[in-house]
């Protein structure tokens, strides 16, 4: 492998973040200064962003897609994820700074390994091979054990990153163990080259089928998919709220895209696959709004919608059965369409998501955000701006019309009756009815008055930084549901590339 200057050009995004973590811990050695390293951080991630549209659109990016290596491509797919992974992480750097502010002590690693676990989801989606796909996960997922525990001195944070460790070691060994076998039945690694491989054989064996199904459980588990879901609401209730907007956002959206791209580049795997995952996202469907029923406590709830939301998402996914031809890596036009739906909706969902746990992050105290949702009751009468930012997040989840959440849910439904998915599309529009009324319950504690001062009009840099970003979500919630187009257009030329 010979890196030449295409390539290192093509890997900048990347190569800024790695730059960054050896900045920030260089500086925590040095002096620790809290505002300081967030600073460094929050700069490091927006050269990254800046850097993703600036390799797309320089005269550089007409020689993408670029192989840098075996195992890592850049191309517009990636460019468009590697994007909105910087974007989530940004804001989780905007929220961890107000909410951390809170703590004494230990305040500047946290940055560390947020800007770790974000080096990790941007190898994972751009990675062609299982190799760069299983370090690009590791690399995401061990720092968000250490996030999840962060505030060790409460129970729940620290049983949150226990339970995360030893459940994620166990879907990474499937991940792992899945891999091996398809090595083992085929001698190839590669997305493009399995794909190519499968294509000459007849039939799947015993051991491929194994293989794959010990790999859907590994990413199942990571996109918390029922049943493989049961670490959710724990972790998301006991982590810090800054993570578990990082857990919702930036790490589903890597394992989403990189899930996608196998399918792609390997597309020729049993119709059964498929029919399982149906199966999942009609169950992530019901359990993540039955369960959501249920919930009290803010961050569980929005853990069961993270649920249900990637229920909808894997509908899309069962599309793909007719999206790719033989050849792997050539999509049609109902892939395509495939495509569109998942970028236009993951990028809803980034949104909102960030939008919600933003809130929950400024208006609830560190020793009390694991109450329920009447913590955030009278919020509209002492922090008004962030109790409107949130009702229009809500209502985005839920899928009214004029936010980005319904433009992501109509082309679910779009797809699933283009591709005479009916049954699919009626889950889709069951689970939405219900997860309608538990939003429209929870915004309506915004605006209830209360008994008590629970929540506080906390003041300081952070919190304004941390409003500010809240705005600015809640905004582009409204202006995509309102004004697509753009979003469409740029989500609709970030295609995979077939190697």
């Amino acid at each position: 492998m010979n890196l030449t200057l295409t390539h290192l050009f093509a890997i900048l995004p990347l190569i800024i973040v790695g730059i960054t973590v050896v900045v920030v811990m260089l500086s925590v050695a040095f002096r620790r200064n809290h505002f300081l390293n967030a600073t460094l951080s929050g700069i490091g991630l927006i050269l990254a962003l800046l850097s993703v549209f600036w390799v797309q659109c320089s005269d550089h990016g007409s020689q993408l897609p670029t192989l840098v290596s075996p195992m890592i491509v850049v191309d517009s797919y990636s460019l468009f994820y590697i994007g909105l992974i910087a974007v989530a992480a940004l804001a989780c750097t905007v929220f961890a700074y107000a909410y951390l502010d809170r703590l004494k002590v230990h305040r500047e690693e946290f940055y560390l390994l947020l800007l770790c676990s974000t080096l990790g989801a941007m190898v994972l989606v751009s990675a062609v091979h299982m190799a760069s796909l299983f370090v690009g996960l590791e690399l995401m997922s061990v720092p968000l054990y250490g996030m999840a525990a962060y505030t060790f001195r409460r129970q729940q944070s620290l049983e949150a990153g226990i339970k995360y460790l030893v459940l994620s070691a166990v879907a990474s060994a499937f991940l792992l163990f899945g891999m091996a076998l398809l090595f083992a039945a085929y001698g190839e690694l590669g997305f493009a080259g399995l794909g190519l491989k499968l294509v000459s054989v007849d039939y799947l064996d015993t051991w491929t089928i194994i293989g794959v199904g010990m790999m859907v459980i590994g990413l199942a588990f990571k996109l918390s998919i029922a049943p493989f879901h049961m670490w959710t609401s724990d972790v998301y209730e006991g982590a810090p709220a800054p993570v578990s907007a990082f857990l919702a956002t930036a790490s589903k959206v890597a394992v989403f895209a990189v899930l996608v791209r196998f399918l792609i580049l390997a597309p020729t795997f049993s119709v059964k696959l498929y029919t399982v995952i149906a199966v999942l996202a009609v169950l992530s469907m019901l359990a993540g709004n039955l369960l959501a029923l249920r919930s009290r406590n803010i961050k569980r709830l929005l853990g069961y919608s993270s649920i249900a939301h990637l229920g909808y998402l894997l509908t899309a996914v069962v599309a793909l059965r007719s999206g790719v031809s033989d050849g792997a890596g050539e999509l049609s036009v109902s892939g395509q369409l495939v495509l569109e739906t998942t970028g236009v909706y993951l990028v809803a969902y980034v949104l909102t998501s960030l939008g919600t746990f933003g809130v929950v992050a400024l208006a609830t105290h560190t020793n009390s955000e694991d109450r329920d949702t009447s913590e955030l009751r009278g919020l509209f009468y002492q922090r008004p701006v962030l109790a409107v930012c949130m009702a229009f997040m809500l209502l985005s989840l839920a899928g009214i019309p004029l936010t980005a959440g319904f433009i992501g849910k109509f082309y679910v439904l779009a797809l699933s009756v283009n591709d005479e998915l009916w049954w699919l599309a009626a889950f889709v529009i069951v689970g939405s009815a219900i997860g309608l009324y538990y939003y429209l319950r929870t915004m309506a504690q915004l605006f209830l008055p209360s008994a008590d001062d629970t929540v506080t009009a906390a003041s300081g840099r952070g919190q304004a930084l941390g409003a500010l970003v809240v705005v600015i979500a809640a905004a582009l919630t409204l202006w995509i549901g309102i004004c697509p187009s753009p979003v469409i257009h740029i989500v609709s030329s970030a295609l995979p590339v077939g190697l």
